[in-house]
């Protein structure tokens, strides 16, 4: 409000008093020829009038006003003589009559020559009337049902966009007065201010797309910002119905109101509470969602957040997830597209710039750009991926919007029992991503956190325990020492049989997270794991064998001074138990497990210290007989007692579904059969192996019946070369023709699934 004292003040006081008390009984009030279009002349008695005129020129505003409302119901919509009106307040300051302060849009002399549409008309000295901006002659459908009700909204209107102008250049005194000339002038018809305000925006949203750029459409944004000084909640109301479907004139006026500091606050938080009492996908909901993108795109309106920024991002974040489950159903066209280049006008793109603009409005823009890149955003919106998408949100607010953390993790603890699915998960996903940050983490005693995490295991949704199982491994990795292990691991160790893939990824990641802290309990963790990780690596789910590779990889490294010394015996039969598997792996259709074979390769050759790391890794990317060959003869060599095991895993993949590992395995089988002595192996092995290859005579891959063949060749030489009677099997096979104190290396032919080494390379 003004200050008391103050001119403005005292103007204001002045005029309400005299239109309050000085009313003239006379039927017309004398003026000029109107603009309107009410058809009024000068002299003319105003048409509808209540049956007094006040004397001053707001006393005249507001008589006409009401003389109008009471009883020309049949003219124009907002059909009100805002010139007639101007020349009364000009008069009464002791001015000469001339054009009003809402007409002066453009200066006499620089009048153009054709006038644009909807301008207001500069006056001339002839007697024809000059036209104002007229309302639009048909209002949105569904907006106006009563045309009662019409007028009324399109004449409130009138009368505000006139006091505006009137007082623009009062600055914030002139918003005050705006407000106290509305309350005043409808307490002089018996009703109060608030209960008009939605007429009174409804008419603006009728008006402002035939008022012209300039003064006559900051007229109207300056009564939008004087209603919602004090009627925040009634302005909103009023607005959001034209926000759903979007609106170009309500999308201006959202702007408008987020550009005024003084509002901008309390028509967030009327928003937040319109998106949070919303259910999802209704009305309301999306329609403050549209409305709030509006306004956090206007620079500095964040800024307006401060004390409930932490509850309007999760609610935007739990509205995204509402609206990813009404997305998943198959009448529903989706939210995004690779080929598109940005989100299409749907309702969850309008939440997912709302959240853009919230973060890069605070400073976050980095965490924009962290989620673009790890496609966070297009996560946000899948109705089955959203929950990565809040974990990869979270992390990325951990890295670079540390200090909001402490308000999220403050507001999401209640929503952690709320009844609604969609916020009790979007709370759980961030409450696990934010156990990321130690500080944020140090809020909540460890032993609180430990034990709501392991009732989360307990659940019957495998999304809770997964994400319980998340937070598990981000609590054993922010601490600087391991505690509660006896609690930990089983938790982690009973996931590993889960069904659900993301359970095991989580349990595996969480093992190797607990692995890399101070004092690991890693005789602990290869005594656990050696009856339980040999079945991964050969799990037909792709991320479950690449995380059991690589926590093997983890394990060995963390283990390897124990190794060089002989020691960590669980340790050791685990790194010859999976030996097979990891050399086989290596021609893995999945990129991830393969490459993962050859990182767990490379620890296992540095802690046993083979020198076969040049040999391991050219395998792993060229077909290279040579070097298979020599890593054969290091692990007959080191491991005799190991011959027969590792033949009989090699066998064991000759019936593989997938072509690679058949061919893989026979040609391993080959090599070590080659380099084994006669006395290490067992005539009931060579049989079971010999018929195993026999069977791969009629494989479809024709590379997989060439290298059976030949390894085929090599048993029967070995068998061969074994003392006692020979067998029926092999000498009915016609291996036995001729015999030879030396058995020759095999021979394969090129690899269909790896390119070839350079030739001469390895000396051949």
């Amino acid at each position: 409000m003004p200050l008391r004292g103050s001119p403005t003040h005292t103007r204001i006081e002045h005029e309400l008093t005299r239109m309050r008390r000085h009313a003239c009984p006379g039927p017309a009030c004398p003026g000029r020829t109107s603009r309107s279009g009410l058809g009024m002349t000068s002299g003319e008695p105003v048409a509808g009038a209540a049956g007094w005129v006040p004397q001053s020129s707001l006393g005249c505003a507001a008589a006409m006003a009401w003389g109008v409302w009471g009883k020309a119901r049949g003219g124009p919509v907002g059909a009100l003589t805002l010139t007639a009106l101007a020349e009364g307040i000009q008069a009464n300051q002791g001015q000469p009559p001339g054009p009003s302060s809402i007409d002066l849009q453009l200066e006499p002399e620089l009048e153009p020559q054709a006038e644009p549409m909807g301008a207001i008309a500069v006056p001339t000295a002839g007697p024809a009337p000059c036209s104002l901006p007229r309302v639009q002659e048909a209002a949105p459908k569904g907006l106006y049902q009563d045309p009662q009700s019409s007028w009324e909204e399109g004449a409130l209107a009138d009368l505000a966009l006139y006091a505006a102008a009137s007082l623009e250049e009062a600055g914030f005194a002139g918003t005050q007065a705006t407000a106290l000339m509305l309350a005043s002038a409808l307490e002089a018809r018996g009703e109060r201010l608030e209960e008009q305000v939605y007429a009174l925006v409804r008419g603006l949203l009728a008006q402002v797309p035939s008022l012209a750029e300039g003064r006559p459409r900051q007229a109207a944004l300056r009564v939008l910002s004087a209603l919602a000084l004090e009627h925040a909640r009634e302005v909103v109301c009023a607005l959001l119905p034209s926000s759903l479907p979007p609106d170009r004139v309500a999308a201006e006026l959202w702007r408008s109101l987020s550009r005024n500091q003084r509002v901008n606050g309390q028509v967030l938080v009327q928003l937040l509470w319109a998106l949070k009492g919303g259910a999802g996908p209704e009305p309301e909901a999306l329609a403050a969602t549209r409305a709030l993108g509006e306004m956090l795109a206007v620079s500095g309106c964040v800024g307006a957040t401060r004390g409930f920024y932490p509850h309007l991002l999760l609610m935007l974040v739990t509205q995204l997830h509402q609206l990813a489950r009404r997305a998943s159903s198959p009448d529903t066209p989706r939210a995004w597209a690779p080929s598109h280049r940005g989100p299409p006008h749907s309702d969850a793109s309008c939440a997912v710039e709302a959240l853009k603009a919230l973060l890069t409005g605070d400073g976050g823009r980095m965490v924009v750009t962290c989620m673009e890149q790890a496609g966070g955003w297009r996560r946000l919106v899948g109705a089955h991926t959203h929950l990565e998408g809040v974990l990869l949100l979270a992390s990325a607010m951990v890295a670079h919007a540390d200090h909001h953390l402490r308000g999220l993790f403050g507001n999401l603890l209640p929503w952690l029992r709320s009844a609604d699915d969609t916020r009790r998960l979007t709370a759980m996903a961030f409450f696990t991503g934010l156990l990321q940050s130690r500080p944020t983490a140090g809020l909540l005693r460890e032993e609180v956190i430990l034990e709501r995490l392991r009732a989360w295991q307990g659940d019957p949704e495998p999304t809770v325990r997964w994400l319980g199982l998340l937070g598990l491994g981000h609590l054993a990795l922010s601490r600087g020492k391991v505690r509660h292990v006896s609690k930990l691991l089983p938790a982690l160790l009973g996931a590993l049989s889960e069904g659900d893939a993301r359970l095991v990824d989580a349990a595996l990641g969480a093992l190797r997270r607990l692995l890399l802290r101070p004092r690991a309990p890693v005789r602990l963790l290869s005594t656990e794991l050696g009856p339980r990780l040999p079945p991964l690596l050969d799990d037909a789910r792709d991320s479950v064998r690449a995380s059991a590779v690589g926590l093997l990889g983890t394990l060995v490294r963390r283990g390897r001074g124990g190794l060089q010394v002989g020691l960590r015996g669980p340790l050791r039969k685990l790194v010859l138990q999976s030996l097979v598997p990891l050399l086989l792996r290596l021609q893995d259709p999945s990129r991830d497990a393969a490459e993962s074979s050859e990182w767990t390769l490379a620890r296992c050759d540095h802690a046993l210290r083979w020198g076969l790391l040049e040999e391991m890794v050219t395998v792993a990317h060229y077909d290279s007989p040579e070097a298979l060959s020599r890593i054969c003869h290091c692990l007959v060599q080191q491991y005799p007692s190991r011959i027969p095991s590792f033949l009989s895993q090699t066998q064991g993949y000759l019936r593989s579904p997938q072509d690679p590992l058949r061919w893989a395995a026979a040609v391993l089988l080959g090599f070590l059969v080659h380099h084994t002595s006669p006395s290490h192996v067992s005539q009931d092995l060579l049989d079971s192996l010999f018929q195993d290859l026999g069977q791969l005579q009629n494989d479809p891959e024709p590379a997989v019946v060439a290298a059976a063949h030949v390894s085929a060749q090599q048993v029967a030489l070995l068998a061969r070369a074994q003392p006692g009677p020979r067998r029926p099997r092999l000498l009915g096979l016609g291996f036995w023709r001729r015999a030879s104190p030396h058995r020759p290396p095999p021979v394969y032919g090129n690899s269909p699934f790896q390119p070839r080494s350079v030739v001469g390379r390895w000396g051949c």
